[in-house]
């Protein structure tokens, strides 16, 4: 299944735009790939405005956030993986999404014909994006059987 963020990135930008709010975004600074001006770093995350005034040529791919702008005068480009984008919102109401960890599931080729449950390829550790996000708790972390299984074993959502 596809990652959910892009999409909603780009839906949440152009909202945001309509709504004439300038979009902003949160960047974790540590994942690999960023491209951003460190000295604007602060505690491993950097603010953006990517709204159309403050950046140019933006791009928002699938796999990429792409645009350059203006820092003390210089020009820079910014190189964001999607998987760094943690919020986007208006800078006046606040309003937006803080982006969640997404899993990474896949049908084996086997199940894919009969139709059958998915099964989970990559382990989120919600905890960890919690802490992120400055909400976590001290409880121990479930088994994926706990938190992926509804009674019946179908995948489930879980709100973390």
């Amino acid at each position: 299944m596809k990652a959910q963020r892009p999409y909603l990135l780009r839906a949440l930008y152009q909202w945001l735009l309509d709504s004439d709010e300038i979009p902003y975004v949160l960047i974790d600074a540590q994942v690999e790939g960023v491209q951003v001006p460190e000295e604007h770093i602060q505690d491993g995350q950097i603010v953006l405005n990517i709204g159309p005034s403050a950046v140019r040529d933006l791009v928002l791919e699938d796999q990429f956030v792409m645009c350059s702008s203006r820092f003390s005068g210089r020009q820079f480009e910014l190189i964001l993986p999607m998987t760094s984008v943690r919020a986007i919102y208006g800078k006046d109401s606040g309003q937006g999404m803080v982006f969640p960890e997404e899993a990474i599931y896949l049908t084996p080729p086997a199940q894919q014909e009969a139709g059958t449950s998915l099964r989970r390829v990559d382990q989120v550790e919600a905890q960890d994006a919690a802490e992120t996000l400055g909400g976590a708790d001290d409880a121990p972390p479930q088994s994926a059987d706990e938190d992926d299984q509804a009674g019946d074993g179908r995948p489930n959502l879980k709100l973390v």
